[in-house]
């Protein structure tokens, strides 16, 4: 795939290179020139120049780009021309870092694919983490849904997971299953799959049910 990301703080260098490794071409866009010369290590294309301007945005031909990242740290302004042009120029999947909940708002409106919060969401997953022993790793998928890696609760040890009936009594569904001894994912178990002390359950649901499940609800 063809990406193009706009800014190269923290969250944008490490997309992009992250991208880059994986075989993606990326092409990168700054008007700091110290970070444009670095870039070149992990892009495809470095190009230093102020994104906030239509008609260079269309000479490098963002505009046939799979993805464009919109990621301008501080600067508001610049992000929200950014994101207009984009649109005008019809890039068909933008996404754009956002500083605040009203910034989001405006890049929604003026054309924004997807807006992203990198912080917020951290810190929520964080969070997330820290408030339950059992909880490994959390993807929130909309409001109060989410997909979790949990330790699975001591009662389920040596079960099956027809015998925990999780769906019913939970109303979460065990989606795949991190098996550590020996190592390698299941997808879907089947229902007679027997729970080991070194499996990672991997489940989607409500996350006040996922609480409950995990023996943490408030």
């Amino acid at each position: 795939m063809r990406f193009a990301i706009i800014g190269l703080g923290s969250f944008g260098s490490y997309l992009a290179r992250t991208l880059y490794e994986k075989g993606h071409e990326v092409l990168v866009i700054d008007k700091d020139k110290d970070k444009v010369e670095e870039a070149k290590d992990f892009s495809t294309q470095a190009v230093w120049m102020d994104s906030a301007d239509k008609e260079s945005l269309k000479a490098l031909g963002v505009q046939d780009m799979d993805v464009v990242v919109v990621s301008l740290g501080p600067e508001m302004e610049s992000s929200i021309l950014t994101v207009l042009y984009l649109h005008e120029l019809e890039v068909k999947k933008i996404l754009a870092k956002a500083l605040s909940v009203d910034h989001g708002k405006i890049l929604e409106a003026i054309g924004a694919t997807e807006v992203i919060y990198p912080e917020r969401d951290m810190a929520i997953r964080l969070a997330q983490k820290l408030s339950s022993k059992n909880v490994l790793e959390y993807l929130p998928l909309a409001e109060n849904i989410s997909i979790q890696e949990i330790v699975p609760p001591d009662g389920f040890i040596g079960k099956k997971l027809k015998d925990l009936d999780l769906t019913n009594r939970y109303r979460v569904q065990v989606i795949a299953v991190k098996q550590l001894v020996p190592e390698k994912i299941i997808f879907i178990p089947g229902a007679d799959f027997v729970i080991k002390d070194s499996d990672v359950l991997v489940v989607m649901g409500e996350e006040t049910n996922i609480n409950e499940l995990c023996g943490c609800k408030k």
